[in-house]
């Protein structure tokens, strides 16, 4: 559960700085807008998940305006050598460029996040893999057209000094304060949007563990609403978590270790695949992998480097995240045990 409430700190501090920004309010307010945020998300989500799933899609079309915006001001009015910024000023200021990749990782997270509705929606075996590969196609298409236009408009090295302060000068820049704020409006709606995703789909992560017995108090998290069907116990546990981490953790580090920490249960993932193939070559599959074993390769290989990257990058971060996964073993075995003696 630690790692499924940090993936959500990138948005909660992205959103609420522009919300700080926008209002001109002072920065000790960032951590009750947060908390704030992801409570009123999470109410939304204990009803019946139709609600979650109107939010989530008029959030997404709201978002359409400002990534349209920024690409085509970015494209047809800035005046840098974007690639050239990019490749050069980039490189020198972060480090190695897995290490700069492992911080644009969480926004493609949604691939996995979608597979944890596959038991609410109809005939999943057709649709989602729909849903995953046109949804990550977009996303993809999106944010290079984004990323190149910001460059083409900002240069490399204000990007570096401004930091998360990046957006709220782009938009102030292009649009003037008016339009500034229109579009930063926008962006927090997106964000808001994704957040929404994300409290969507983890308590049902924790729900399903505590369904099986795998989690301590598994009899509470496991807790489903008669009327909304939806694990009201699981969503308390995660907002309650969330909302502590806000106040006494960093966000935007504990977003990096947990992205490097997921992408080493991602390559997990990915080499099961194969030893699946090779211990149940007769199983039925729902859903058989496309251009195998060429693909789940080139996705061991390419996480692989991010993580090697990370590495060594930052080795204390990386220790922390294992020593952290680590703890949750004794917790499995015991709940074994348990499960066994029953």
């Amino acid at each position: 559960m630690i790692f499924f409430v940090r993936t959500a700190f990138g948005l909660i501090l992205q959103s609420t700085i522009l919300l700080v920004g926008f209002f001109n309010l002072r920065a000790g307010w960032q951590a009750p807008l947060s908390i704030g945020v992801i409570v009123l998300i999470g109410i939304l989500n204990m009803f019946e998940n139709r609600w979650g799933a109107a939010f989530q899609i008029a959030t997404t079309l709201g978002k359409l305006l400002p990534i349209a915006a920024i690409i085509i001001f970015g494209l047809f009015y800035g005046n840098q050598n974007a690639l050239g910024q990019s490749l050069h000023t980039i490189t020198q200021s972060t480090g190695s460029f897995g290490v700069a990749v492992l911080a644009t990782l969480f926004a493609y997270d949604g691939w996995i996040l979608v597979a944890n509705l596959g038991g609410e929606i109809k005939n999943p075996q057709k649709l989602l893999p729909q849903a995953i590969i046109l949804g990550i196609s977009m996303v993809l298409i999106a944010y290079t057209l984004v990323s190149y236009g910001i460059l083409h408009f900002v240069p490399a090295a204000t990007i570096h000094k401004l930091g998360q302060q990046t957006t709220l000068y782009f938009a102030q820049a292009a649009f003037g304060t008016i339009g500034g704020r229109l579009l930063n409006i926008g962006i927090i709606i997106s964000m808001v949007g994704c957040l929404n995703g994300k409290i969507m789909t983890f308590p049902r992560i924790v729900y399903a563990m505590a369904a099986q017995n795998q989690l301590p108090f598994a009899k509470q998290l496991s807790y489903l609403h008669k009327k909304s069907h939806e694990p009201i116990a699981a969503t308390i546990a995660i907002l309650v978590y969330a909302s502590i981490m806000i106040l006494f953790f960093n966000p935007d580090r504990l977003s990096d270790l947990c992205i490097f920490t997921v992408y080493c249960f991602y390559v997990a993932t990915f080499v099961g695949v194969f030893i699946l193939r090779k211990r149940r070559p007769a199983s039925e599959r729902p859903f058989s992998t496309p251009g195998f074993p060429i693909t789940p390769l080139i996705a061991i290989l390419g996480a692989l480097f991010v993580i090697i990257s990370e590495i060594g990058s930052d080795l204390s971060g990386v220790l922390i995240s294992l020593v952290i996964v680590a703890v949750g073993f004794p917790i499995y075995y015991w709940k074994q045990q348990q499960n066994q003696n029953a």
